[in-house]
């Protein structure tokens, strides 16, 4: 594996390492986040938090980094609706992420990015060959 690929895999572990710490100690910042129709937002929130943190420590090692990129891109492709919602619900005074609608809209393209970045991951791990 190349250096680049471990950096690139390094980077991917600790950024969902610390979104899921994020989602598990301040889990009301993205209640919001959650549709009404899916229930209770704390429970969607802790999962989102453990699937993170389970992606990240997937990611690190490199026995599953490539089934950990792959998952990965999986979780930001499912976690995207949530996104769609806070721009939806986005206005000035609105609580948490969603008070900024630049903000709010803005996140929704980095998603492509993210998943490209969890996908080049996964292709990394592979031997050449």
């Amino acid at each position: 594996m190349s250096r680049r690929s471990q950096i690139l895999a390094a980077g991917l572990a600790a950024s969902l390492a610390a979104a899921g710490t994020l989602h598990l100690v301040r889990p009301r910042v993205f209640e919001g986040l959650i549709p009404a129709a899916l229930g209770s937002p704390r429970a969607w929130v802790y999962g989102s938090g453990v699937a993170e943190l389970a992606c990240a420590t997937a990611v690190a090692v490199p026995a599953t980094r490539q089934v950990g990129g792959v998952a990965t891109a999986v979780l930001f492709v499912a976690v995207f609706p949530g996104n769609v919602k806070m721009a939806l619900d986005s206005h000035p005074g609105a609580r948490s992420w969603a008070r900024n609608p630049a903000v709010a809209w803005g996140r929704l393209p980095l998603q492509v990015p993210l998943v490209a970045w969890a996908l080049q991951v996964a292709r990394g791990s592979q031997p050449a060959g």
